[in-house]
C-alpha cells in the first residue's frame, strides 16, 4: 500500500512540475557512451518522465510539443532531466555500454527493452519508474502512458534492461 502512495504522490508532483517546465531544447543526440556532463539524478529523470504522461505518440518525435515515439522519449528525458545525452535509436541504446540490470533488480531511471516485433531483436523501451512500472511511447494514435511489466504482454516480450545511472555516475555533481 505504500508503494502505492509513494507512485501516487510522486505521480501528482510531476504533473504539477509539467505545467512549469521549461521549453524543450532541440539537442543533437550524441554517440553512445561516455555518459558526460550529468546535472540530474534518476529522481529528475523519474518526474520528468511522469510529467509527460498524456503527451501524443508520434513516430520519431523527439519533443513534448512534436509527440514522441519511445526512444525519442528517453532521449528527451535524459537531456532535459539530468543532461545526458543518450543514443537515438533503441538498437543503439541496448547495445550501449552500461551494466545490464537484472528484472529482479530494476531501479527508478532504469532502461527497460522489449521485443514487440516478435524474435529476440529490440523495436520498443521505456524508462522504469518503481512499483513494477514503467513510462514509454507506446504506438501511433496513443499518447506517452504507464504501464506495468506484470501485464502479460510485456512479461512476454520483455529483453531486459540497463542502468544508466551508475554508482560513480551518481557521485558525480
Amino acid at each position: 500500500m505504500a508503494a502505492i502512495a509513494r507512485l501516487s504522490v510522486l505521480l501528482a508532483a510531476a504533473l504539477l512540475s509539467a505545467c512549469s517546465s521549461r521549453d524543450p531544447v532541440s539537442v543533437p543526440p550524441v554517440a553512445p557512451p561516455p555518459v558526460t556532463q550529468s546535472y540530474g539524478n534518476a529522481n529528475d529523470v523519474l518526474f520528468r518522465a511522469l510529467g509527460l504522461v498524456g503527451t501524443p505518440y508520434r513516430y520519431g518525435g523527439n519533443t513534448p510539443d512534436g509527440g514522441f515515439d519511445c526512444s525519442g522519449l528517453i532521449g528527451y528525458v535524459y537531456r532535459d532531466a539530468a543532461g545526458i545525452s543518450l543514443p537515438r535509436s533503441t538498437r543503439e541504446m541496448i547495445s550501449m555500454r552500461a551494466p545490464a540490470v537484472g528484472r529482479d533488480a530494476l531501479q527508478s531511471g532504469d532502461l527497460v527493452f522489449f521485443a514487440t516485433n516478435g524474435g529476440r531483436q529490440v523495436s520498443h523501451a521505456g524508462i522504469y519508474v518503481g512499483d513494477g512500472r514503467f513510462v514509454h511511447a507506446p504506438s501511433t494514435g496513443g499518447t506517452v502512458r504507464l504501464d506495468s511489466l506484470s501485464n502479460t504482454y510485456w512479461q512476454r516480450t520483455y529483453l531486459n534492461a540497463k542502468r544508466v545511472f551508475t554508482p560513480e555516475l551518481a557521485s558525480n555533481p
